[in-house]
């Protein structure tokens, strides 16, 4: 999970090892990633972490 400049908020849901998340990044559980894809956080256009994740929206 990438986020803000604040580091409060998401702004970017990863797959571990993704070679675009950012230094502010760090790993989170599957039930994390998972509710931060339904709370509406952006996924990752290179890694597509909804795809591994199983995700439908």
């Amino acid at each position: 999970m990438e986020r803000g400049l604040s580091g409060r908020e998401a702004v970017y849901v990863h797959v571990g090892g993704c070679w675009n998340a950012g230094k502010r990044s760090k790993g989170v559980t599957r039930e994390q990633a998972l509710h931060a894809l339904a709370e509406g956080v952006k996924v990752c256009p290179q890694c597509e972490p909804d795809n591994a994740l199983g995700f439908l929206d």
